[in-house]
């Protein structure tokens, strides 16, 4: 929960900002964690774009047992930055034992369903990345078939690659098709390459948001 004015960040932050970061090593029975994000906000200052949350955020995480006949136990910490003016590193600790037979939680019920909608759910019929060689890296062109989003489209790409880092696309509407261009290049500006099938889009509208995993050759 957030005093009034500030802001924490999706794990895409945008121009500015400081990504989530969750450690889970102290925890036990742990098989597979999934993050279920909401659909953030976008938040421009200065004339810089960041992405994430204001007021409130109820994260759902997922918890796969390794031993579905033990208990979970989550121990350990998240890294976030909270912002309003200025950015303020913050941790959270958390030491919990899971209650496989709890009631539904309505708050976290409320977040589930804040997620973006599936490239199904969002009726997207095609989804192409056109890759070239720039001086620095990549430039990535990304076309997506699919009905609007809603109002002011902003599409954010993300390579699948933690070593890789992929500029604030431009985005535009060509008819039934969302078109966002970026670059991406390498943190250490060494040569890479690059999977389409791990690219994941973001297409994020006045209506909904569109969650797109992988793409095809343009």
């Amino acid at each position: 929960t957030l005093k009034d004015g500030w802001k924490t960040y999706w794990r895409a932050p945008g121009d500015s900002g400081i990504p989530p970061e969750f450690d889970w090593k102290r925890s036990s029975n742990i098989g597979q964690v999934e993050i279920i994000w909401p659909a953030p906000e976008i938040f421009d200052q200065d004339g810089l774009q960041s992405i994430g949350y204001e007021n409130q955020l109820v994260l759902p995480i997922k918890v796969t047992p390794r031993n579905p006949a033990k208990p979970v136990h989550l121990k350990g910490r998240m890294d976030l930055g909270v912002c309003k003016d200025v950015c303020i590193p913050e941790r959270l600790d958390f030491d919990h034992t899971l209650d496989a037979d709890a009631d539904r939680n309505p708050a976290i019920a409320a977040a589930m369903a804040q997620r973006p909608y599936s490239a199904r759910e969002a009726r997207v019929t095609k989804t192409t990345c056109n890759l070239t060689p720039t001086k620095d890296g990549m430039r990535i062109e990304a076309r997506m078939t699919m009905p609007s989003a809603g109002g002011r489209e902003v599409a954010v790409i993300e390579p699948g690659n933690p070593s890789l880092w992929a500029s604030q696309p431009v985005s535009r509407r060509q008819g039934d098709t969302l078109v966002a261009e970026a670059e991406i290049i390498h943190a250490s500006g060494a040569p890479f390459a690059l999977d389409r099938s791990e690219i994941r889009i973001t297409v994020l509208g006045s209506d909904h948001a569109v969650d797109i995993l992988g793409c095809s050759a343009g």
